[in-house]
């Protein structure tokens, strides 16, 4: 046993050994140097791209383990995709310990930077962005880890995303973190994933800043432990842009934060002000849905400590206008649609509210069902404390050879 592990380690040093580093200029044949480049690489390769501007007719792909795709800054190695001629990802990578830096994706198509089940993705300093503004033909997600685990997005910054900037959906164990996203539908999307952690971002600009969402019919379901703090989600103003029929088309323009269906989210710490519809909201799945086992509502929610300043100003969903009028000319800090019970099946399933709502007043709705506005019995509370105590996720962590990449 003992001469088969020094025979591994043996190997191991000598993998690290023989890594490259393959460079790629941006003149001549971009596409098919680049993608030669990553096809040819071995694990422990790093794929660098010189400072300038490479122009791509498709997409690129990566299906090798522990490779660094690597350029000069997000300012000076651009990808553009503007001439992409299908609907596919900007770069779409299929293998484990990846990490993407230092460099800019411009105009894809579809989604700008893609990992599907992968584990261990890094998205370090990078740039993705649609450079004609918010437009509904933008490509849906700038960053856009999916199906993964241990996914670290660090100093990303994506503007014009047609659903979400930077997306993390049916994963687990999240890091992120000193982003900004602007001008896109929704800021930071988090969906049902397990145990994340999104802080020292900012979300601007946006029609939502960061929502926290758990949708039906889905492979990964419960999405649970979600920490969002310490973020600055301002002035989130852009007219909803998304394609009809997609979920975050009815996330009202001006919404700061919003809980969605999601269990055990804390949301702390953070500067939400300049939100015109509200700074925090609080609802159940609003749809028909064939799920058995989902849970529409939000709970286990906590909001506290936050520093919320002047939100709900104009709120921008139907009937908004005149119930902030009816409560006093704005919606409060906290918007609770107060869904405590749903059907299923036959059956009609009531939980307990069991939530921590410290940063009100509270505009509680009191709707009997989920978008059953006609129910509407609103009432503003000074707080929300109902249930039992609501344990802080831990704090996630990634492995060593991560985290270390991590600022």
């Amino acid at each position: 046993m003992r001469n088969l592990m020094v025979a591994v380690s043996l190997w191991a040093i000598a993998g690290a050994a023989n890594a490259a580093v393959i460079k790629v200029t941006p003149d001549g044949d971009a596409q098919e140097k680049v993608q030669t480049a990553l096809l040819d690489a071995k694990p422990g390769d790093v794929v660098e791209l010189a400072a300038g501007k490479f122009v791509f007719t498709d997409g690129l792909s990566l299906d090798i383990d522990n490779v660094t795709v690597r350029g000069a800054g997000p300012d000076k190695t651009v990808l553009s995709f503007a001439g992409q001629k299908g609907a596919g990802e900007g770069l779409l990578i299929t293998s484990d310990k990846v990490t993407v830096r230092d460099l800019a994706v411009e105009d894809s198509k579809g989604d700008g930077l893609k990992a599907k089940g992968v584990d261990q993705i890094s998205f370090l300093n990078v740039r993705v962005e649609w450079t004609g503004g918010p437009k509904e033909s933008n490509g849906a997600y700038g960053v856009y880890p999916v199906s993964s685990t241990n996914v670290l997005v660090d100093r990303a910054v994506v503007r014009g995303a047609s659903d979400a900037g930077i997306y993390v959906g049916q994963s687990k164990n999240i890091i992120v973190k000193n982003s900004t996203a602007e001008f896109n539908v929704a800021g930071i999307e988090i969906e049902n994933c397990w145990n994340a952690d999104v802080f020292d971002n900012l979300a601007t600009r946006n029609a939502g800043g960061i929502l926290v969402f758990d949708m039906p019919s889905l492979p990964q379901k419960d999405g649970h432990s979600v920490r969002v703090f310490r973020n600055k989600v301002v002035k989130n103003d852009t007219a909803n842009f998304a394609p009809e029929g997609n979920i975050v088309a009815s996330v009202p323009t001006g919404t700061g934060v919003m809980v969605m269906a999601n269990r055990n989210v804390h949301v702390y710490g953070n500067e939400i002000d300049d939100n015109q519809t509200a700074a925090v909201m609080l609802v159940a799945f609003q749809k028909e849905y064939d799920d058995a086992d989902y849970n529409p509502l939000p709970r286990e929610v906590v909001v506290r400590d936050n520093k919320i300043g002047k939100n709900g100003f104009s709120p921008q969903f139907p009937g908004g206008a005149e119930l902030a009028q009816a409560v006093g000319g704005v919606i409060p800090p906290i918007l609770w649609d107060g869904v405590t019970s749903y059907s299923k099946g036959a059956q009609k399933v009531s939980i307990p509210a069991n939530m921590r709502l410290t940063d009100g007043p509270v505009l509680n709705l009191n709707l009997a069902a989920p978008a059953a506005m006609d129910t509407a019995k609103p009432g503003v509370e000074p707080t929300v404390q109902a249930g039992g105590a609501i344990a802080e996720p831990a704090t996630v962590v990634l492995p060593a050879k991560q985290a270390k990449l991590a600022s």
